[in-house]
């Protein structure tokens, strides 16, 4: 890991759908050990990863939990930061609001309720990504 004291940025980048393979549990349980190292911690979806902050998720007929609502828990663990790929939302038809309002409560301004997501374009992305100590895809 880094050296005591010592926060570094680490950006989570999802490009699969939440079921169907371990990848998007995998990713969120790592993202959630990384808060609790008290890491810069901030998520990015793209391709199919989208589909992992869509609305309603219903997993009973394959037989999956869903584990979708561990989604609005993360600023609970100061993690507020979730960019979806604008061109991804497009190719699926989708836009921002068939994603889940995941929201955080922001001390620094009277515990307003705030986003957590924010839409980006491809181009935006890439500068993020660029900004990051560490990029790990799942």
């Amino acid at each position: 890991m880094s050296e005591a004291g010592v926060v570094k940025k680490f950006l989570y980048l999802n490009r699969k759908a939440p079921y169907g393979t371990i990848y998007a549990l995998e990713s969120l349980e790592v993202v959630l050990i990384s808060a609790a190292f008290e890491q810069d911690v901030s998520l990015a979806f793209v391709d199919d990863g989208v589909f992992q902050l869509k609305k309603d998720q219903k997993t009973d007929a394959i037989g999956m939990k869903n584990f979708s609502p561990i989604y609005n828990a993360l600023g609970d663990y100061d993690i507020t930061k979730l960019y979806v790929e604008k061109e991804s939302l497009e190719a699926r038809g989708l836009t921002l609001d068939d994603l889940m309002d995941v929201t955080y409560e922001d001390e620094d301004d009277d515990w307003a309720e705030k986003p957590a997501i924010q839409l980006v374009s491809k181009t935006e992305m890439a500068d993020i990504m660029e900004s990051q100590d560490v990029v790990l895809s799942f």
